[in-house]
């Protein structure tokens, strides 16, 4: 018998047409208990689930119809997706497979399939399915944006940016897109078109639309405002609150605070760059310390210092975030600290489960979640002054120097660079900035011409990101009167041979309104000042935050016109400059910025505060700071 020629068949399509779950998923329980081995109820029935997010049970049912029809086409396109959906994208392959093979016209197919291989790490795989969708329907949008994700992890940012741009030709209200074209703009240093592309960013925020994500928005704007509705949109949209699973703590008084940092970095990266000499600082005798890993192992000495400094160290990349929830709630975890945000290899959806009683974001995205199941943000008054507090959905958990841990054991190499080896004149005033490209915005481009213009024989020293965004860079300077021979490209080196080289440089130039973080650090770890403009947000704030626990507010400039003046200064007057290395070189043992024991025991600090609300259940609430150590 033709099940849709069944009463309850139809009664329960029809349901589903109208949108009414509940409905057809009562039909179909009635019918399949009549028919239990019919493969089209059990198909409909996980379809019904799987729209009902409950993901587990469609899984089921369509295993089971699998069995009875293995042929349909249609069958193992769903069940791949929500083995995908589910993070489940390793048994989600074979179907995936068995889908397109069934039915090769399937553009939906060959886009899911593109996905499941992009969540494997197979990117040249995946960008194959993606062309195969277009080449089946050019005017479908996901396969072009979707290649163009693959294309930007691939870092080939002017690709991806064509990508992006002929999706937006297709649809131009698609979700998050606008931010994304702006982004990848940044990324190359092509700036035609930015004001409009950032009000229009602006409008959509206002308008509580889905129109960039956060973490390209902060490179390029100012408000603090805008920052906050984009995430609280980006969370909504892709990391809604789920059912909380966390339970209160039932610890007594003196037992050992259990600290998960939950990161996707835990290598040779900025992250575990910054932080590695605060794990092993922690105090054993009161905090037990836990990685919950969700990256690739390298063989650096990082890597080896963090596995001796957890006391456990957990592989999650292939749990599902609620399954990786669960077992962050078993270990009982009193305060999981989220160290990527929305930055890197993240998993911003097992915060979703509140799975600690605690949750805490640190470190890796500087600004708001948007997200209410994140309880606290580490600040310091700098990066957020109490009048900014409005614009963070966390509770501030103040710190009293810094927000920025740093590792007083970095290595610096002894090598020493000769100017002519990196592509220096052997005199000059040497500027640098080695942020990352998508950092420099036009008008601090034109702020370091005019620095340029102003100090005869000096350069600027940048970092050799991608090749177009160096050939925008040195087309821009010419336009503006600027010879492109006074700009240097530095290509990456081993972190300790990077430190080493900042000698050879005069002056660090901060960019704006997106600072220097990780790389201020570096600058000033190896002894080159840096000068920054005081900024409107945290990104923003970051390196007038370091400045002041470094002792170097005199770097701080107010404005750009401050800022120009006081590089122009500088450039003319190498000998300030040398009396400020030193001062430098002094403060770095004297003061807070690289003290990691002390960082340590004001974190430590905090993290008891946050446990002792807990404790008393009383709601999170914000920890002011303490005077500023010397």
């Amino acid at each position: 018998m033709n099940p849709q020629a069944h009463p309850l068949f139809y009664q329960a399509i029809m349901a589903l047409e109208n949108g009414n779950l509940i409905g057809a998923e009562s039909l179909l329980q009635q019918f399949i208990r009549a028919q239990p081995k019919n493969s089209a109820a059990l198909h409909l029935m996980g379809v019904v689930c799987g729209l009902a997010k409950r993901h587990a049970e469609a899984i089921q049912y369509f295993r089971k119809a699998v069995k009875l029809t293995p042929n349909d086409s249609e069958l193992h396109y769903n069940l791949a997706k929500a083995l995908s959906d589910s993070q489940h994208d390793r048994e989600a392959l074979q179907h995936h497979q068995t889908a397109t093979r069934l039915a090769p016209d399937n553009v939906n197919a060959w886009v899911n399939y593109g996905k499941c291989l992009d969540h494997l790490g197979k990117s040249n795989e995946a960008l194959t399915c993606y062309e195969k969708a277009i080449s089946i329907q050019p005017s479908f949008i996901q396969p072009w944006f979707n290649k163009g994700k693959t294309l930007s992890e691939l870092g080939q940012y002017q690709e991806a940016l064509a990508a992006y741009t002929q999706a937006y030709q297709i649809n131009p209200q698609e979700n998050f897109l606008l931010g994304i074209l702006l982004h990848h703009k940044m990324l190359i240093c092509e700036w035609t078109g930015l004001d409009e592309l950032y009000s229009n960013i602006h409008a959509g925020l206002i308008a509580g639309n889905k129109v960039a994500e956060p973490f390209g928005l902060m490179a390029f704007t100012e408000s603090e405002h805008d920052l906050q509705l984009c995430a609280e949109i980006f969370a909504a949209d892709f990391y809604p609150a789920q059912t909380i699973i966390a339970e209160n703590i039932k610890k007594e008084p003196k037992s050992k605070i259990r600290i998960g940092y939950l990161c996707g970095e835990f290598r040779e990266q900025a992250t575990s760059i910054l932080m590695t000499g605060l794990y092993e600082n922690h105090n054993p005798e009161q905090f037990e310390i836990i990685a919950f890993d969700n990256g690739v192992a390298d063989s650096s000495e990082i890597r080896a210092r963090l596995e001796k400094a957890f006391d456990q160290l957990i592989d999650i990349r292939t749990l599902p975030d609620l399954e990786a929830a669960q077992l962050i709630k078993q270990m009982e975890i009193d305060i999981l600290v989220n160290l990527n945000g929305y930055f890197g290899k993240g998993r911003q959806g097992i915060f979703a489960y509140k799975p600690s009683p605690i949750q805490v974001n640190f470190l890796g995205f500087p600004g708001t979640l948007g997200a209410r199941y994140i309880d606290y943000l580490i600040a310091d008054p700098v990066v957020i002054p109490p009048s900014s507090k409005q614009f963070y959905d966390e509770k501030i958990a103040y710190l009293p120097n810094s927000y920025q841990v740093n590792d007083a054991k970095r290595v610096i190499a002894n090598r020493e660079f000769s100017r002519t080896e990196l592509g220096l004149p052997a005199s000059g005033f040497v500027y640098c900035c080695f942020n990352n490209n998508y950092k420099i915005t036009p008008e601090i481009f034109t702020a370091w011409m005019n620095i340029l213009r102003a100090v005869k024989g000096s350069v600027l020293w940048l970092l050799a990101d991608n090749l177009v965004a160096k050939e925008n860079l040195c087309n821009a300077a010419k336009t503006q009167g600027i010879d492109p021979t006074r700009l240097i490209f530095a290509n990456r080196l081993p972190l300790a041979e990077h430190l080493a080289r900042h000698q050879q440089a005069d002056l660090f130039l901060d960019t704006s309104p997106c600072n220097a973080h990780t790389t201020a650090s570096d600058a000033l770890w190896a002894g080159l000042p840096l000068l920054t403009k005081q900024g409107t947000t945290f990104p923003g704030r970051v390196s007038a935050s370091l400045l002041q626990a470094v002792g170097l507010p005199e770097l701080i400039a107010e404005n750009q016109i401050r800022y120009e003046a006081l590089a122009i200064e500088y450039g003319n007057n190498p000998e300030k400059i040398l009396k400020i290395k030193q001062k430098l070189l002094a403060n770095k043992i004297n003061l807070p910025l690289f003290n990691t024991e002390l960082f340590t025991e004001h974190l430590e600090g905090v993290f008891y505060k946050m446990f002792e609300r807990a404790r008393a259940n009383l709601s999170p609430a914000d920890i002011e700071t303490t005077q500023a150590s010397p």
